[in-house]
């Protein structure tokens, strides 16, 4: 007795015949690879961001910055204050200040980037990729 479950599985048993292609990368559009690169650093500018705070509000409720800053008057003397120095406020513009320049530096690496493969790509030939559809 055959039954369509067997006939399925009958059918199953065949593997599906994989075509592969291989690709040669041989450009990068300047301006996509701008924009991706600006999209990566923007990315990385809001985790630096939001890094920066979380590490300055559990140094700061593990009491960690208190120690530091005690640690620190009694080594360079009584006027010293190092919990006016970082501060809520200076410690969030030193995070912003350092995430507007990664943004800037990722952003023209990228374009550098996409300048250099474009032309060593006319040395080497190009990148080659492989796809298969599965």
């Amino acid at each position: 007795m055959s039954s369509v479950a067997e006939k399925l599985a009958k059918k199953s048993n065949r593997r599906p015949s994989t075509k592969q292609v291989r690709l040669k990368l041989v450009y990068i559009d300047f301006w996509s690879a701008v924009k991706l690169s600006f999209l990566v650093a923007l990315c990385l500018a809001v985790v630096t961001i939001v890094a920066s705070f979380l590490v300055y509000t559990v140094l700061a409720q593990t009491e960690i910055l208190d120690k530091a800053n005690t640690l620190y008057t009694d080594i360079s003397g009584s006027s010293a204050d190092l919990l006016s120095i970082l501060s809520v406020g200076n410690v969030m513009g030193f995070a912003v200040v350092v995430a507007v320049l990664n943004t800037v530096v990722i952003t023209a690496l990228g374009a550098i980037f996409a300048v250099l493969y474009n032309l060593s790509v006319k040395i080497t030939g190009g990148l080659l990729v492989g796809f298969t559809n599965n």
